[in-house]
């Protein structure tokens, strides 16, 4: 038996991996490119959550929104500790990568039009978030990384929460009813393309067989289906999937993937996409990448240049 394989047996006996020397060259850049995911996606939701927290209709709302920020940035910085520690330069992952180099989520990098957005925000995307890192959380093999989310899943939980929170208190408004919707329409499948390619398409297995996660992308999705539907339906909101008794899960009742209008934030129901062109255009980025990654490089772009000038 090679080593490879040595280590994966080990780990699905229930081995934890507590450091670099615990791994090899395949489990340690499986683990990297998972953390990068992870830290990016954390740092990266702030920017959109920061263009309409002003208009928070409470000062206690307002208050909620800083304190979901504050633990975000809190989960990027345990990404990127973690990273450190396994040798990546976090200097230059965060402040010198080019913003379409970031692997954050697609739904970030667009701004919020109104604080209802921010609900919805926080109920479906948090709510991804709590998702994957609770799979995590219960499965990886990575000791540190196990031990440290057991604060961002209990802090996950309180953001989707608050954005239940706000869109159900805005269903109970007649007037607020048709934001919430709009809202739904274009975030929902956003939400469910969190979870990456159909798993007949997927050509890693390293995640899985070294236990970073413990489930595919399809069971992923069900299982944020299996709250985020019947929560949405419990409060009057229309969402294109339902549950499916005979085939015993939930199935979408629209085309997934399919295109994406990003002027108009509208999915064209009408035109079927397939995950390569969904890759793509992930690659490509949404229309606020640039200005969102340059407000987290900022302040340090800014002090490299005061101190070039001062020498």
């Amino acid at each position: 038996m090679d080593q490879a394989a040595l280590l994966k047996e080990k780990i699905q006996n229930g081995f934890i991996v507590e450091g670099v020397g615990d791994m090899n060259e395949e489990y340690l850049k499986a683990l990297k490119q998972t953390l990068i995911i992870v830290g990016d996606t954390e740092l990266l939701s702030v920017p959109p959550l920061l263009t309409v927290y002003d208009q928070a209709p409470t000062l206690n709302n307002k208050i909620t929104a800083l304190a979901i920020m504050q633990d975000e940035i809190g989960h990027a910085h345990i990404a990127f500790r973690l990273l450190k520690d396994l040798g990546e330069d976090t200097d230059e992952l965060l402040y010198n990568r080019a913003p379409n180099k970031w692997k954050n989520p697609y739904a970030f990098d667009f701004e919020l039009s109104n604080w209802i957005e921010l609900g919805v925000f926080n109920a479906f995307f948090d709510r991804a978030g709590y998702t994957l890192l609770g799979d995590a959380f219960e499965h990886t093999s990575y000791g540190p990384w196990k031990r440290a989310l057991v604060k961002v899943d209990k802090e996950e939980l309180f953001h989707l929460r608050n954005g239940e929170i706000i869109m159900r208190t805005a269903m109970n408004d007649p007037k607020l009813q048709e934001e919430v919707q709009k809202a739904v329409d274009w975030m929902f499948l956003m939400a469910l393309e969190f979870f990456g390619v159909e798993d007949r398409l997927k050509s890693r297995s390293a995640q899985l067989e070294y236990r970073l996660k413990g489930r595919t992308n399809d069971e992923l999705r069900q299982k944020w289906l299996s709250t985020a539907v019947p929560f949405c339906e419990s409060i009057g909101v229309k969402v294109p999937a339902h549950y499916d008794e005979e085939q015993g899960k939930y199935v979408l009742d629209v085309p997934f993937p399919c295109k994406f209008d990003p002027v108009n934030k509208k999915w064209l129901f009408d035109q079927p996409d397939t995950w390569e062109n969904v890759i793509k255009r992930f690659k490509q980025r949404g229309p606020q990448n640039e200005r969102f990654v340059g407000r987290i490089q900022k302040g340090a772009k800014e002090l490299e240049q005061l101190r070039k000038e001062v020498v």
